[in-house]
């Protein structure tokens, strides 16, 4: 008997349920195949010498109310003042953005003094809202056919909360969540490379460029969720929620691959792993991937056909690589000489360069001229490389998981000369000082993290994959039509990103239902 409590996958949404289920009392074993803990969010060497801190390496999104409820500052977690973005531009020295409307004004003013004043009143918008978006994120989805009064409550006050905002502020939002995010932010900005600039991390991992419809709201709520940013990046995270799930007692094993979720007289009975070991427990909490968990990990026939036609409708196409990059020396900006940035936009300027990167896609095809959000981890944590050496870390829009001739050595080699010749624009140089470099492509997220299609937030971020569409109708809670078995990763609200709340909320929804004996 493996205890009362199975969780799969050791990534941060598999360490937080595990978490929550040992400090209420219950014996919880967390199984991962991996040979280490985190997932996308583990530290990774690149080369000796040089580390970088994860696939996913913002550390914006930590909800303050989940790390206060699993405790994780007690186990080492802190926070630092988030690091102004540079949008780079070529010839130019760009525009360092910080996210306070004082912060950013002189940097916006040398451009356009209107706006500058358009992007303060923008932030004291989003100040209005982000409140309530944030305890819809830090919050189960309601159940939309209620079965008490506390369902009725809950599935009322989001709206009553939407109403608290005054009637402008709900007018503007009812008016501008359909909307493309170019169109949004047209509409406030005049500055080409602000526009695209600001528009860039919500599409990120998505299926979807600046034209398409409702990608403001992925935009609202990337902006309205980001928050106090994460000491040491995603592997401090991490490390605060393993010693936090061990200190309640939790087992973790790696190096332990679950081939099937067992099932005995209609229920979880417990799981078998590659090496024919089997374990016992009457609940599963799955962090894996949902469309693989619900098609591969289930057998077939296991669960009502209708849940399975929603998995199979699940999108989860890969669009994003990933490029780490050890330099024998600092990454330095022609544009900001003699300065260290540790978080750099690189586009085309234009929010049509941005579109014509997705379109790319479209026709199984990398952009020739990729969008890339960089960071250079080096320069907050200067140990995770040689004195005077760098790291740096490139999340590559767009990059489709079914490559039109495959991800070939040659098609790799493409698109990691059309990555460093981008940055060498901006980086003069640059191309010579590479130490080492690491091309994740989307099939290569795919076998490592387990991730269907590669994709980074394992079921693509769109509106009817949102809330209580994720990852399905009939999942959208945590619990599946298969009694026992529990969805908790990152395809569960409140989505993907550096933020264990779904594995969380997942804990919760089992604890909230009586223990079987």
């Amino acid at each position: 008997m493996a205890g009362d409590a199975i969780v799969l996958g050791a990534g941060q949404n598999g360490l937080a349920a595990a978490a929550r289920l040992a400090a209420a009392g219950r014996r919880v074993v967390v199984l991962e195949r991996r040979d280490g803990v985190g997932g996308l969010c583990a530290a990774r060497e690149l080369h000796p010498g040089y580390r970088v801190p994860g696939v996913l390496h913002d550390g914006g999104l930590v909800d303050p109310e989940v790390t206060a409820r699993l405790g994780l500052e007690r186990h080492g977690l802190a926070f630092r003042a988030e690091p102004p973005v540079l949008l780079a531009e070529e010839g130019g020295p760009g525009l360092l953005l910080a996210r306070a409307p004082a912060a950013a004004a002189s940097e916006l003013a040398r451009r356009s003094a209107a706006d500058a004043a358009a992007y303060a009143e923008l932030r004291a918008w989003l100040a209005r809202l982000a409140p309530i978006v944030r305890r819809l994120l830090a919050e189960p989805p309601p159940r939309l056919a209620p079965e008490s009064l506390g369902d009725f409550w809950r599935l009322a006050r989001p709206a009553l909360a939407l109403r608290r905002m005054g009637r402008a502020d709900l007018t503007e939002l009812l008016r501008v969540a359909p909307m493309c995010v170019a169109d949004f932010l047209n509409e406030r900005f005049a500055t080409p490379l602000l526009i695209e600039g600001l528009a860039a991390p919500a599409l990120a991992g998505t299926w979807s460029g600046p034209w398409s419809a409702g990608t403001t709201t992925l935009w609202l709520l990337e902006e309205c969720a980001a928050g106090r940013f994460v000491a040491g990046g995603p592997p401090a995270l991490v490390d605060a929620l393993e010693r936090a799930a061990r200190a309640a007692g939790a087992e973790i094993r790696t190096g332990a691959e679950v081939t099937r979720v067992r099932v005995e007289r209609g229920r979880v009975a417990g799981v078998t792993l590659a090496s024919g070991e089997t374990l016992d427990a009457p609940l599963v909490v799955a962090t894996t991937d949902p469309k693989r968990t619900l098609l591969e990990l289930v057998s077939p026939g296991m669960l009502p056909l209708e849940t399975e036609e929603e998995a199979r409708r699940i999108r989860s196409r890969g669009t994003a690589a990933k490029l780490h990059l050890a330099l024998d020396g600092p990454l330095e900006l022609a544009g900001r000489p003699g300065e260290r940035l540790e978080a750099i936009r690189i586009g085309g300027g234009h929010i049509d360069d941005l579109e014509r990167a997705f379109d790319a896609i479209k026709y199984r095809a990398c952009s020739p001229a990729p969008h890339l959000e960089v960071r250079v981890p080096t320069v907050a944590d200067p140990s995770l490389a040689p004195a005077g050496h760098e790291v740096v870390s490139i999340l590559v829009s767009f990059a489709p998981h079914q490559l039109d001739g495959g991800w070939t050595t040659a098609a790799r080699a493409r698109l990691l000369d059309s990555v460093l010749t981008r940055l060498e624009r901006h980086a003069p140089g640059v191309r010579g000082r590479v130490v080492a470099s690491e091309l994740l492509a989307p099939p290569d997220l795919e076998a490592s993290f387990g991730a269907t299609g590669g994709q980074l937030h394992q079921v693509e971020p769109a509106l009817d994959q949102l809330f209580v569409l994720r990852p399905s109708p009939s999942a959208a809670r945590y619990a599946t039509a298969l009694g026992g078995l529990y969805l908790g990763g990152a395809g569960c609200h409140p989505g993907g990103g550096v933020r264990p709340t779904a594995g969380l909320l997942a804990a919760d929804a089992v604890l909230a239902r009586p223990q079987r004996s």
